[in-house]
Formats: structure tokens, sequence, C-alpha cells
């Protein structure tokens, strides 16, 4: 992905220009652009998976 930096005077045109860019793009970039951002979301949670796993016992109590 290219680094593009650019200035804007107000945050109006710089919301157009981003729609703008988008518009431009084919399906395939979106696409992997997509993919990209759903790899940077994944790699950040997992240290969720570096924990222990959780263990369920259900026993059966003896009636008196």
């Amino acid at each position: 992905m290219q680094r593009i930096i650019r200035k804007f005077r107000t945050f109006r045109e710089a919301e157009e220009a981003n729609r703008e860019y988008y518009r431009q793009l084919s399906p395939p970039e979106r696409l992997e652009i997509l993919f990209q951002l759903r790899a940077m979301a994944l790699k950040e949670n997992d240290a969720d998976s570096e924990r222990l796993a959780r263990v369920y016992r259900i026993t059966e109590l003896k009636r008196s």
C-alpha cells in the first residue's frame, strides 16, 4: 500500500477526497484493503488466544 500525504483546509474537503479515492479503486483493490485491515485486527487480538483455555466440569452430587 502506497502512503500519500495531502493537506486540506477543512474536514469536509478531506472527507470528500477520501470518498473519491475509494470510489476510484477497483473492487479487487477494495477487497485487498479489507483483507489487510482484517489481518491487522486479528494480529492485535492474538494475545487473547495465548491465554489458557477454560475447562468446565459437570459433576453430580450425591443426595443424602
